[in-house]
């Protein structure tokens, strides 16, 4: 545990399986289609086509499936590509995916293919989630990865791209999965509603009252449920123990918390730079939350495309144990330095 395998993945978690290895949580981002040279052997991401990086991606997949327990989840970040974008836009950067070395793929090196035209969205993520779906894995949701502060882009003949997807993937029908400790703040309770929600010329006052009516709306929500609140003692019958409704019965119907909610399916989280690699890496706010549901303290999460490190650092700082896998050894000093450090402010 709390180590990286260098090598292809592939062969990596073979071995591990073969140990009789098994973990909890798998979160990974792994390399985009057509998008950058890493310039090692055998990686991922220059298939000539994309249903040979799809395939690529199910066998890999098909592995982390083994190694997770009956009741684990997989969380799996990944961006989209343009057919033929390097060969129309070399020079001008990349408007997505990781960084992971300055050299282009040269125009022409198979990122044309016939089954889409060229300048199409060729629609990667959901290309991998369906195929990850017929292989047997329970796709349960795509989360909407906003960023705030996107990579700028030249073009001029569509919108700049400012999201990504984070697929939540289940081995099984039931799973582990802790709601609470990935909820977020409700919108009553969230800093900023006066500036989200000024309009130019109120007075401050004004906007406070929006802000507080945020919070007053889920009040009188609790109050609605209050008033048609059912009263056991007016039934002809009433059985001891039993519960009316549909609510827990070791809680009052009013007893709501308006100040925490179920997390939604967009989250809003800024890139962030790290000094110490020169392609994109995971924010850490992205991890996290995904940790925490997917994983109780001292289980195992797996990387299989571990980068930087970043996976580790989250996983340690959070209390679980970690492994990574990872193609190019180069990576190792900064894996060492993310993964020595004792605690993470996210």
């Amino acid at each position: 545990m709390n180590r990286v395998f260098f090598g292809d993945c592939r062969d990596t978690m073979r071995t591990l399986i073969a140990d009789g290895v098994r973990v909890q949580c798998c979160v990974t981002s792994p390399p985009y289609f057509g998008l950058r040279d890493y310039g090692h052997p055998g990686q991922l991401g220059l298939e000539k086509t994309p249903a040979e990086f799809v395939a690529a991606l199910v066998e890999v997949f098909g592995l982390v499936r083994e190694l997770l327990a009956d009741d684990g989840v997989c969380w799996l970040n990944l961006g989209d590509s343009y057919n033929g974008y390097m060969a129309n836009q070399r020079g001008t950067g990349l408007e997505e995916g990781r960084q992971h070395s300055r050299k282009y793929i040269e125009p022409g090196a198979g990122l044309r293919t016939s089954s889409v035209k060229n300048k199409d969205l060729i629609g990667i993520p959901w290309r991998v989630a369906f195929a990850l779906q017929e292989a047997g894995w329970y796709l349960r949701q795509d989360i909407i990865w906003h960023k705030p502060n996107p990579m700028p882009e030249s073009v001029t003949d569509r919108c700049t791209k400012a999201h990504e997807y984070l697929f939540l993937l289940a081995k099984s029908e039931r799973y582990f999965w802790d709601a609470a400790a990935m909820q977020e703040r409700s919108t009553g309770a969230l800093a900023g509603n006066v500036t989200q929600q000024r309009v130019p010329g109120e007075r401050d006052g004004q906007n406070a009252n929006i802000r507080n009516g945020l919070t007053a709306y889920a009040e009188r929500q609790r109050s609605k449920r209050d008033s048609f609140k059912r009263d056991d003692s007016k039934r002809a019958e009433v059985i001891p123990g039993q519960t009316v409704g549909t609510h827990r019965p070791d809680r009052e119907e009013s007893d709501w918390d308006t100040g925490m909610r179920n997390r939604r399916s967009v989250w809003t989280v800024p890139t962030v730079p790290y000094s110490g690699a020169h392609f994109a890496t995971f924010p850490p706010s992205l991890i996290e939350p995904c940790i925490l549901a997917g994983s109780r303290t001292g289980d195992v999460v797996l990387d299989p495309f571990f980068g930087s490190g970043t996976t580790g650092q989250v996983a340690q700082a959070l209390g679980r144990q970690w492994i990574g896998c990872e193609l190019n050894p180069e990576y190792a000093p900064l894996q060492r330095a993310r993964t020595a450090q004792a605690a993470l402010a996210i």
